[in-house]
């Protein structure tokens, strides 16, 4: 790991560009779901935590994670690609989990893209295990790994 980053709650005006890291980086070829808005009103919801790594005062990273009653669920993730490989995926991982546990939650789960080997093998290193695979899961056009994290 070459750089620690402070990991903290994102704020409205994170929105922008959380939504344009989530265009480029996450949802590249697919049509554009995590607008601003959307990405604003997971904010503002009681039941989700957004998150931000800030490196040096600059975002290079984000999270979005939604509380149920016994598992959470990881419905988006992304680091700035030149950014990717130094950590700072894992430290966002942490904090996430770290909150899950005191919640009491059992589980996290969340779904990647079935040909994304780079997310599939960080899911596995930090202890997630693929449970199936959703055929066209995103809008019909590609497939989802599902995994599985025991608390």
């Amino acid at each position: 790991m070459s750089e620690r980053c402070d990991i903290e709650l994102a704020t409205s005006a994170d929105a922008p560009y959380i939504a344009e890291l989530s265009r480029v980086a996450i949802e590249h070829g697919l049509p554009w779901r995590w607008t601003q808005d959307r990405v604003r009103a997971c904010i503002q919801d009681r039941n989700t935590n957004v998150i931000v790594a800030r490196c040096r005062g600059r975002i290079v990273g984000f999270a979005i994670m939604a509380y149920g009653d016994v598992e959470a669920a990881l419905l988006l993730f992304g680091v700035e690609a030149r950014y990717r490989r130094q950590g700072i995926g894992s430290q966002l991982l942490e904090w996430l989990e770290v909150t899950a546990r005191t919640a009491g939650l059992r589980a996290i789960r969340l779904e990647a893209r079935q040909d994304n080997r780079a997310a599939s093998a960080f899911y596995r290193h930090h202890g997630f295990e693929e449970i199936g695979v959703v055929h066209g899961y995103y809008q019909g056009l590609e497939d989802a790994v599902r995994y599985l994290k025991r608390l």
